[in-house]
């Protein structure tokens, strides 16, 4: 007899995992309907109209939302019985298009200091795709003011011919755009969707002069859009209220972001005999620990590019129209993470902490992080 090879091929068919519905909804469809294992249209009707305040909704308007529900839901949904089951009444009450807000206003008091509420924000808001390889545009900055984002990004750098500024994530292979061409889309398009204030957080890698060249181009381009401190620095952030239909800037001041390349260079000169970050973690102390979180915090204050792409000879004096345009002076972390968490009751910043920074501070610093 001879040998015989056989080749079988299979298919493999894949489901999303949606969250499972969370208690107050499954009481609600226990509820309403009735203790069975489906909702009919008009069992819908009754919720639409008791706990959904849609007094004017018809059986008929519970008809449609079915369809759509089953529809979106299942493909042979024309021979289903014409009833939600759990998962499709879950996922009616999360669906933006299906079950949109009932009202869109804002109902929060925004009156109190910016820093008391959490803000929609963007991180390399400027990037099409990948962190490495994609195209810079604006139109990723359009699509996040379309969406609401309040905080907005952008990678500084000199072009290549050093005398503008491109944005782009630096040190990769990303296709730069004008900052210019960011600017007037930002304003263009930052209150489209709201009219609270929009934050341009800027991560700066320039020299004084285009720095200089950077403030002309903002003020020009935002006029009396752009909110600039009365003084050198606010005493306490403003409201959201009062900062409608305004831009805010901030950053790290021109000499601050000289001292922390300085710190950088000096803790790369370090005897790697006292360097601990080589050893396992249960190799470490208590005490090492927590100065390697304190040290985890300060070297992800910005992003890695940061570290050699300042140039050394920086006079913070020549660029003091650029600095008087941070309205939110950029925090950095010398020292230990508790002591940077403390607050200066004089003086506003912002603290850029890694997720995983941010993540231990929860755990051991949780007062101060909230405070």
């Amino acid at each position: 007899m001879g040998t015989y090879r056989m080749c079988g091929c299979f298919t493999r068919k894949f489901k999303i995992i949606e969250a499972a519905p969370p208690p107050d909804v499954i009481a609600a469809f226990e509820k309403y309907a009735e203790g069975g294992p489906q909702m009919t249209a008009e069992q819908l009707h009754r919720f639409l109209v008791d706990v959904q305040g849609q007094g004017g909704a018809k059986v008929s308007d519970a008809e449609e939302i079915l369809l759509q529900v089953l529809q979106k839901r299942h493909h042979m949904a024309k021979f289903r019985k014409h009833a939600l089951t759990l998962d499709d009444f879950h996922h009616y009450l999360f669906s933006a298009d299906l079950n949109p807000p009932i009202d869109n206003k804002v109902h929060h008091d925004m009156t109190a200091p910016l820093s008391h509420y959490f803000i929609y924000t963007g991180h390399n808001s400027y990037l099409t795709g990948n962190q490495l390889s994609s195209d810079c545009s604006d139109v990723p900055i359009i699509k996040a003011l379309k969406r609401g984002v309040r905080v907005v990004e952008l990678d500084l750098w000199p072009n290549s011919t050093k005398d503008d500024v491109d944005v782009l994530h630096g040190r990769t292979l990303t296709a730069p755009v004008e900052l210019i061409k960011c600017l007037k889309s930002i304003k263009e398009h930052a209150f489209s969707a709201s009219e609270y204030p929009v934050v341009i957080t800027l991560e700066d890698h320039l020299t004084p002069k285009l720095q200089a060249k950077v403030a002309q181009m903002v003020t020009q381009t935002f006029g009396k859009m752009l909110f600039r401190p009365e003084s050198e620095c606010l005493k306490e952030f403003p409201a959201p209220e009062d900062l409608k239909y305004k831009i805010l800037i901030s950053t790290k001041p021109p000499k601050e972001y000289l001292e922390a390349q300085t710190n950088k260079d000096k803790e790369k000169e370090k005897d790697s005999d006292d360097d601990v970050w080589g050893k396992e973690p249960t190799e470490l102390t208590a005490e090492q620990e927590d100065e390697k979180t304190d040290s985890d915090a300060s070297d992800n204050n910005q992003d890695d590019e940061d570290s050699d792409a300042f140039e050394p000879e920086v006079d913070s004096s020549r660029a003091p129209g650029y600095k008087s345009l941070i309205a939110i002076p950029g925090g950095k972390i010398t020292g230990r993470l508790k002591e940077a968490l403390k607050v200066e009751p004089d003086k506003v910043r912002r603290l850029s902490l890694s997720e995983q920074a941010l993540e231990k501070a929860t755990v051991s610093y949780g007062t101060d992080l909230v405070r």
